[in-house]
């Protein structure tokens, strides 16, 4: 095995068990979140790194077998599922959000994570020794900064509803 396949194989370790810790991290937040949107929003979080992890272990394997890069199908919905679920239920009960402090860290420690996996793939992405795999780490690396925006919505949201609905919706105070 060459030095750059195994630099390749390394990093692609490195980033199978950050989705992996990702995952569990996002499950247990889901598990003690207190509100029906905090919940399915982590637990489809905790989908989209599944799923990120399912398509590095498909290009780890064809590297490790000498095939090297392919063109995997990571095309996800670049957000719009974790935005639904987000707008669905934020329209249910927008006044009622009375947060645990517990949550708010878990958010904040989410959005850390979400920062980091997108450095390292980005990185990675700038780095990369062919089109695919620039391609390839260019969209994970979105991908987690979109998870990144959600949360960052998520936790305005929990800390005041009530401003965030107004800077979302954008509400004019103006009386003509």
């Amino acid at each position: 095995m060459d030095a750059e396949q195994e630099k390749t194989l390394s990093a692609l370790k490195y980033a199978i068990q950050m989705e992996i810790d990702g995952k569990e991290f996002y499950l247990k937040a889901a598990h003690e979140s207190t509100s029906e949107l905090g919940k399915k929003l982590l637990e489809a979080l905790a989908k989209a790194e599944d799923f990120h992890r399912i398509k590095f272990e498909q290009v780890y394997e064809n590297i490790s077998k000498k095939k090297g890069w392919i063109k995997a199908d990571i095309s996800g919905d670049g957000g719009k599922g974790l935005r639904t679920i987000f707008a669905r239920e934020i329209a249910k009960k927008p006044s009622q959000v009375k947060p645990a402090q517990t949550e708010l860290e878990a958010v904040t420690k989410a959005q850390q994570m979400e920062a980091k996996t997108y450095d390292y793939y980005h990185a990675h992405s700038e780095q990369a020794g062919s089109a695919v795999e620039k391609e390839f780490f260019a969209t994970i690396a979105a991908e987690e900064q979109e998870h990144n925006l959600i949360l960052n919505d998520y936790y305005e949201y929990l800390k005041n509803p009530q401003d965030w609905f107004t800077k979302t919706e954008r509400h004019s105070l103006d009386a003509g």
